[in-house]
Formats: structure tokens, C-alpha cells, sequence
């Protein structure tokens, strides 16, 4: 298999190569990183390849990654929309509430599970317990996902997801007033208190741009089009966090309200954040035709909008 060849940001200068590594390689886990490099499969020039090695800016690591067994996450026979597929991808809609990828408490029941039952020969790439997972959305996201079928599928579209090729637009409802045109720019790292947690002020961080494109208002809220430039772990909700208008439902990242007017009372409903993925756009892996796929919102989060008093709309 061709290595794959990663250049050192500035970003990661003084950062360890493992966790450069996890930063870059869409679906490994740190553990999975340091096996890699434990077995040889990692090299830099003129240098030896150890997990705690301090990375320099401009330096070029090379990863081979190696034919790995079949996943060996048990198929579950649970529903599963899916929207598209062929021989080397499959487009689906993911529901709220599932996880992606079996881990710690949650070893069954996930979006793998069900990929395993209803998709044939997934690529191995993720690792065993990761087969075919390109990119992940969080527990409480729905939206729309691309899964790869096969090992060269997995490297091509990572290398879109990597050179950011990929469009991703999501829907966000917020609190308060937050006009279309809104750029955020600011780096997101891994929170130095709770670890759970992502932060815009964390003292390792990694470049984040974010976009609302469209806003149209409601009394007290916002319904926003977000789209991103970079895919952080927890990128939208950290930051609209960060400028005051977090996403409702959102019990991580302050979206949460105890105590709200009467006539928005609909979003207490809510029981996960208000937050869906409804447009990707990358190219077909074999024949780098455009593909794009939308997703409207689902019952829950569009119920929610239906009973939401007009105040003005900014589109």
C-alpha cells in the first residue's frame, strides 16, 4: 500500500508524533497510533519514529498503513437509512442518538453495527472496531455521513476530508441574535480541565474556521446554515458557544436553558443538541465525479421550528 505523507503545521511544532498523528489520521485512536508506530509502520527523515518525539515544523511523516483483518464488531440487524451506494461508498442518514463506532460504553448498538449487517465488505483502514468510518458525527448529531467500502476509497476520500475538498453545511438552532455573514475563527483544543470536553481557549490547539451562511430569526432564537472549513471534534457547538449563542439542547456546551419564555416553551422538548448535518458534497473516490446528497430535518428538531413565533427573517 502507497504511504501516506503528512507536513508538520506550525500548529504541531513541539507536539508529540503520536498525537500529530491522531490529529491527521481520520479514524485511529491514539492507541491505534502508537501500535502503528511501535510496529515500524511510521517513518520521518533522519530521525527515529517514537510516540513521544517532538515534532518540528515543516517535517514530513510517512505512514504505511497495513492490511488489517476483517472488523470483528458484531452485525446487529438494526434499521438504517441509507441513501446511496455503490461498489465503494455508501452515503447514510444517521439518526440521533446512535454512536458512531463501538468504544467505551457503547460496544454495541452503533452506526458500525448496523454498517456491518446491512453493507458488505467495509474497509478495514478504520481498524477493527472502525470499519469504513471516514469521518464521525456526534452521538447527538443526525445528518448526513459517507462510509468507504474499500481500503483505496477510505485513502481518497480521507485525503478530501484532509485537504478540505469536503463541503459540509449543518442546520443549528442558537440562542439569540446571530446574524448571517458570522465568521468564526479560532483554534479548538482538548479542554485542560474536563477532558470530555473541547475548548476555543485550550492551550494545544488546532485551527477552526466556521461560518453561519444563512440566519433566519425567531423570538430568541436563531435558526443558522453552518458551514465548516475544518472538522474539529465538537466544532460547531464549541463555537457558537464561544460567541455567545450556543446551540439549544446542548447540555455540554451551555445550550441548555431551565427557565424560558412562553411561547418557545417547544424547545424544552428537546433532549439532545439542536444540531443536524444537511448537506456533504466530496467527489466519487473512483471517478472524481461530484456527489451531494441533503438531508431535510428530522421529525424531532422540525417539530420544534413549526411551533417557534416569527419575528423577522434575514436570509
Amino acid at each position: 500500500m502507497e504511504p501516506l505523507a503528512f507536513t508538520v503545521s506550525p500548529d504541531f511544532s513541539g507536539q508529540r508524533l503520536d498525537r500529530f498523528l491522531v490529529s491527521v489520521l481520520e479514524g485511529h485512536s491514539r492507541s491505534q497510533i502508537q501500535k502503528l508506530i511501535g510496529d515500524g509502520h511510521v517513518t520521518i527523515e533522519r530521525r527515529e519514529a517514537r510516540a513521544n518525539l517532538a515534532m518540528r515544523d515543516g517535517e514530513r511523516v510517512m505512514v504505511v498503513l497495513p492490511d488489517l483483518a476483517p472488523a470483528r464488531a458484531a452485525a446487529e440487524a438494526l434499521p438504517l437509512d441509507i441513501l446511496y451506494q455503490d461498489e465503494d461508498v455508501a452515503v447514510l442518514n444517521k439518526p440521533a442518538g446512535m454512536v458512531v463506532h463501538p468504544g467505551a460504553g457503547h460496544p454495541s448498538g452503533t452506526l458500525v453495527n448496523a454498517l456491518l449487517h446491512h453493507v458488505r465488505d467495509l474497509s478495514g483502514i478504520g481498524g477493527e472496531m472502525r470499519p469504513g468510518i471516514v469521518h464521525r458525527l456526534d452521538r447527538g448529531t443526525s445528518g448526513v455521513m459517507v462510509v468507504a467500502k474499500n481500503d483505496a476509497a477510505h485513502q481518497e476520500l480521507s485525503r478530501q476530508f484532509q485537504d478540505r475538498e469536503v463541503e459540509k453545511e449543518y442546520i443549528a438552532l442558537v440562542w439569540g441574535v446571530v446574524q448571517a455573514g458570522r465568521r468564526i475563527d479560532a483554534a479548538i483544543g482538548r479542554d485542560p480541565v474536563n477532558r470530555q470536553k473541547m475548548s476555543a481557549r485550550a492551550r494545544h490547539a488546532r485551527e477552526a474556521v466556521t461560518r453561519i451562511t444563512r440566519a433566519h430569526h425567531f423570538r430568541g432564537v436563531t435558526l443558522c446554515q453552518v458551514a465548516i472549513h475544518t472538522g474539529r471534534t465538537h466544532q460547531i457547538r464549541v463555537h457558537l458557544n464561544a460567541i455567545g449563542h450556543p446551540i439549544v439542547g446542548d447540555s455540554v456546551y451551555g445550550g441548555v436553558r431551565r427557565r424560558v419564555a412562553g411561547d418557545i416553551r417547544a424547545v424544552l422538548r428537546l433532549d439532545r443538541p439542536f444540531l443536524h448535518a444537511a448537506r456533504l458534497m466530496f467527489h466519487h473516490p473512483r471517478d472524481r465525479r461530484r456527489m451531494e446528497f441533503m438531508t431535510p430535518l428530522p421529525s424531532d428538531l422540525q417539530d420544534v421550528i413549526d411551533e417557534l413565533p416569527a419575528w423577522s427573517d434575514n436570509d
